[in-house]
């Protein structure tokens, strides 16, 4: 699943293909449960005729606020693509929504396993509101987080993919931040000490940031793969540490990598640099 650095490049995208500015003139649905809240039918009524005035992100949905104050939310989740096209471009039998644009392209939005969502609403702070912060906003700071972790007696990895708690952390990013700040991913939350918190803070902005610059992480060419809107592939692969690296040397002290369960995860760990202490 496309995580913040994904969706943050499919959003910068966007905004370079110069869709700010563009009307939608139609709209095509052929899976109707790709529509949240509202019939194929009336979403198609609905989004013609409104023009782009921003694209923007928030946790892991994909923004587009419209020039009349409506908002389309779009998100990913696990297959989901989104391929801007000419109308001439043969149609996939994977592209569930298609958007047509005042500049004779398409929006099309493509969805192997059909578990991405488009949200029209005339506000949707009724999804926003119920997110946490932005890792990599100014707002967010280690004291913040530190206040956000000292009541909860969740294990770490689980309680840094809700998204109601931190927004746009997901597998890759969190194990990788647990691992650069040396954290066993069973650790409960409320037991660590404030440098643990420190540590933690600067290593989910790191392992972030440099998602960012490489444009996202493309892992293999499976189904669920990461491309940018122009199907090009994120260099982050090269960058991890021990995301799907179980079998192979920690890059830190060379003990064998391995892969747990967590939540129902897999989850990937240095048994020796991130050893799971007595909570405290």
């Amino acid at each position: 699943m496309p995580e913040l650095p994904e969706v943050q490049t499919v959003v910068d995208d966007l905004i370079k293909a110069g869709l700010v500015g563009v009307q939608i003139t139609g709209a095509r649905v052929d899976w109707s449960r790709s529509i949240d809240g509202m019939t194929a039918k009336t979403f198609c009524r609905l989004v013609t005729g409104r023009t782009i005035a921003k694209i923007h992100r928030r946790a892991k949905f994909i923004i587009l606020d419209f020039e009349d104050g409506w908002q389309l939310l779009i998100h990913l989740r696990m297959t989901g693509r989104l391929h801007l096209l000419s109308l001439k471009t043969k149609r996939d039998k994977h592209e569930h929504v298609t958007l047509d644009l005042d500049n004779g392209r398409q929006l099309r939005f493509h969805d192997t396993r059909k578990f991405g969502r488009f949200y029209l609403r005339e506000s949707a702070q009724d999804l926003l509101n119920k997110l946490g912060p932005e890792p990599l906003a100014e707002s967010f700071t280690s004291r913040k987080l530190a206040a956000m972790l000292c009541t909860r007696h969740r294990l770490l990895k689980p309680l840094l993919l809700d998204q109601n708690f931190l927004a746009g952390l997901g597998n890759i990013y969190v194990d990788e931040a647990l691992w650069d700040a040396r954290l066993h991913p069973c650790q409960r939350a409320s037991s660590l000490s404030k440098k643990e918190i420190q540590h933690l803070f600067r290593a989910i902005r790191k392992v972030l940031r440099r998602g960012l610059k490489n444009l996202g992480t493309t892992l293999g060419t499976g189904q669920t793969t990461f491309y940018s809107i122009a199907r090009n592939r994120g260099r982050n692969r090269d960058q991890l540490n021990v995301f799907r690296r179980d079998g192979r040397a920690c890059p830190r002290c060379k003990t064998i990598l391995e892969r747990i369960i967590v939540g129902q995860r897999s989850t990937h760990l240095c048994p020796q640099c991130q050893q799971l202490r007595p909570d405290t």
